[in-house]
């Protein structure tokens, strides 16, 4: 692991944005820019961490430990299903070949927990009868684990709307995805969720939860965005789950659950700019998420020279114009 005080120094030279030249039009997205080239897209993962759709901070190493797990991830699960990688050429970039992606995000659940208003938690504190068209135990708790895992689909800018939960059979009634593909989804979806589980149990940790993005390549289901990381998942420290739910506390997590509590406890629950979050809190996010790569691949993290800029440039040379 590295140490604070490097950490600490790294800070000023975090990615906030990049402007690669001779690359293709740019998309800003919350922690990656994408540049857009015929039949492909050259994802960049930038140090920018999102919560309740906010950019909220920086965080340093976050986009380079996210684009390596999420590498990392592809070659463990390719056997499930294929994704949309072509190489990765440098630590913050992945080049992916484009995909239609499915109106809908997948998150597969294997305990009831959150803090956002679509969490399956938040549904079920707030009374909602069967979120998601799901029937669940009486009696759960927060941070109870589930009797197996389910499926809580929501809409992805489907008429503008962004994040409206659905049931399965929604999905389907509504003509967002086909009775055949859903399917497919459903079965490829927990099955990268049973494998994730696994290699985080053999790691120490919990997949409490995680969220899939889908699309279709060549009339073929494809993973198209990152696997199992930090921001798309949530990891809890298996060591420490026992006794803090017994106690009503939240589990050791390695996940941007961290920082969204940390928001909520000043206040701030997604409307207007954030609150500037200090050094040090950046830096204790970005050891949660170099120790969360550490566990999983049992492998060192060795940060990538900086200035980040003309190595990207460099490393992408070589993916230009075609």
């Amino acid at each position: 692991m590295i140490d604070p005080s490097t950490l600490q120094a790294a800070l000023p030279n975090c990615i906030a944005a990049t402007s690669l030249s001779g690359l293709g039009a740019r998309t800003t997205g919350k922690v990656r820019d994408i540049y857009h080239q015929p039949g492909r897209r050259l994802f960049v993962a930038t140090d920018r961490l999102s919560a309740f759709d906010r950019n909220v901070a920086l965080i340093p190493y976050k986009g380079q430990v996210l684009n390596q797990l999420a590498a990392w991830w592809f070659r463990h699960t390719a056997d499930i299903l294929p994704n949309h990688v072509l190489a990765v050429p440098d630590p913050n970039v992945t080049v992916g070949r484009e995909a239609a992606p499915l109106p809908v995000e997948v998150v597969v659940r294997g305990w009831i927990t959150g803090v956002t208003d679509t969490s399956l938690w938040s549904m079920v504190a707030a009374g909602v009868p069967r979120p998601y068209g799901l029937d669940l135990p009486a009696g759960l708790r927060k941070n109870d684990k589930l009797p197996q895992p389910v499926i809580t689909p929501t809409t992805k800018g489907e008429a503008g709307a962004h994040d409206v939960p659905l049931s399965s059979a929604d999905v389907v009634a509504r003509g967002l995805v086909d009775a055949a593909l859903w399917a497919e989804v459903e079965r490829a979806a927990l099955a990268l969720y049973q494998r994730g589980a696994e290699v985080a149990a053999r790691a120490g940790l919990l997949l409490a939860d995680t969220k899939y993005e889908l699309g279709v390549i060549d009339g073929r289901l494809h993973v198209i965005d990152e696997l199992h990381t930090p921001d798309s998942s949530r990891f809890w420290r298996a060591d420490s789950y026992a006794e803090r739910h017994a106690h009503g506390e939240e589990p050791e997590s390695l996940d941007k659950e961290h920082v969204r509590r940390w928001l909520k406890a000043q206040g701030y629950g997604g409307e207007g700019p954030p609150p500037e979050m200090p050094d040090a809190v950046r830096v204790e996010l970005a050891q949660r998420y170099i120790g969360a790569l550490e566990q999983i691949t049992g492998k060192a993290f060795v940060p990538a020279e900086l200035p980040a800029e003309p190595r990207l440039a460099r490393a992408l040379a070589t993916w230009g114009a075609t």
